[in-house]
């Protein structure tokens, strides 16, 4: 059975009572970007990160246009990427103008990257079509400063669609889990790579399941061990849906493990983290089927048992005005509560907007360590 919380406006913030147990806490859904007849979208492609209470997010603006169908952003104009930071754990946001344009081409990295500074911070982007290369630029300063474009190989792949997946494995080592075009050049399939020489060289490690009839792209990984990784599946065959998979030597091979969401609507990428308590923290968005038909959500399951087996679904946010929202990236701040950053719309004639929302996932005994 699914849970849903009413929202309602409080002293000028929008809130609702969300909490996976216990009594709930007023959820909070705080406004990160929102411009008139701008476009703001897809944190899923940019990346988050965070340093207790102080998180940066990452995410696309554009032009707003209504259309027909596709994302309601005008491709003939010009747009580009923006951070925002938070110091006080999602409270309030302030814009930041990042390095990152696509059009400088990208050299080989150098290499001697340390993946394990406490302010290390690391953005995978896509190129411009499925059949292209990719970038990657490092911080290590909470992304004030980077350092990049930097090349990404194709690890012998028609084309490398990347997203922000990694995983700090040493000071020289970090595996970084991406998207690959298939055998016949469509999207998409996930794969393994890592570097052990702090980005100079790059070296594929695993195809992650079968090739699909369809597409298998925009991993989500947290590590349970030093040699056992899960992930999650953005599917889309017709219906749209998150599979797990598990690896047991390290990204090596890897086992389809379950079906945590079963229906994404029109699909949206997820996002896992592990929480403090051992719990795993699953978000996403469902998007209505239809390019007009408002009712898309944000939302969330959770699991005590490492991902053998997931919470009823928990509405984060709902009423959206159409499909063209979700993408979210999450994160656990110091208190415990958790900030679910997406895009979304209230109308499906206005603005897509960056949102954030502040919930509670109550507590809970996690698997033993």
């Amino acid at each position: 059975m699914r849970r849903y919380y009413p929202a309602f406006i409080l002293a000028g913030i929008l809130t609702a009572c969300v909490c996976a147990q216990g009594p709930a806490i007023p959820a909070q859904h705080v406004m990160i970007y929102h411009e008139p007849g701008r476009f703001g979208g897809w944190p899923a492609n940019n990346g988050i990160w965070s340093w207790g209470d102080e998180i940066v997010v990452g995410f696309h603006w554009g032009y707003f246009q209504v259309r027909e169908k596709g994302h309601a952003i005008d491709t003939t104009r010009p747009g580009g990427s923006l951070l925002a930071r938070s110091l006080d754990g999602g409270q309030t946001w302030k814009l930041e103008t990042p390095p990152f344009d696509a059009a400088v081409v990208p050299v080989d990295c150098p290499g001697g990257i340390d993946f394990t500074h406490p302010d290390f911070a690391m953005t995978l982007r896509a190129g411009s079509t499925i059949n292209s290369a990719s970038r990657f630029y490092y911080s290590s300063d909470r992304g004030r400063t980077w350092k990049g474009p930097f090349k990404l190989p194709l690890f012998g792949q028609k084309g490398i669609a990347a997203r922000t997946d990694y995983l700090v494995n040493g000071k020289r080592d970090c595996m970084v889990f991406l998207t690959a075009s298939k055998s016949d050049g469509k999207e998409g399939r996930a794969i393994a790579t890592r570097t052990r020489d702090g980005g100079k060289t790059w070296k594929f490690t695993a195809y992650i399941g079968e090739e699909p009839k369809g597409y298998a792209i925009m991993p989500s990984t947290v590590r349970l061990s030093s040699k056992r990784l899960l992930t999650m599946i953005r599917r889309n065959d017709g219906p749209c849906w998150i599979d797990a998979y598990l690896s047991d030597d390290n990204g090596k091979t890897w086992q389809f493990l379950n079906r945590p969401e079963a229906d994404t609507g029109w699909g949206n990428p997820p996002h896992l983290i592990k929480l403090r308590d051992g719990r795993f923290c699953l978000t996403y968005g469902y998007r209505t089927k239809g390019y007009k038909i408002p009712g898309s959500e944000i939302r969330a399951r959770l699991s005590s048992d490492r991902g053998a087996t997931w919470s009823d679904e928990i509405t984060l946010r709902g009423n959206g005005g159409d499909w063209d929202i979700g993408y979210p990236r999450t994160v656990q701040r110091s208190d415990g509560r958790i900030v679910t950053v997406y895009y979304f719309n209230d109308d499906t004639a206005k603005e897509r907007y960056i949102a954030a929302t502040i919930w509670d996932p109550g507590k809970g005994q996690g698997p033993a360590r």
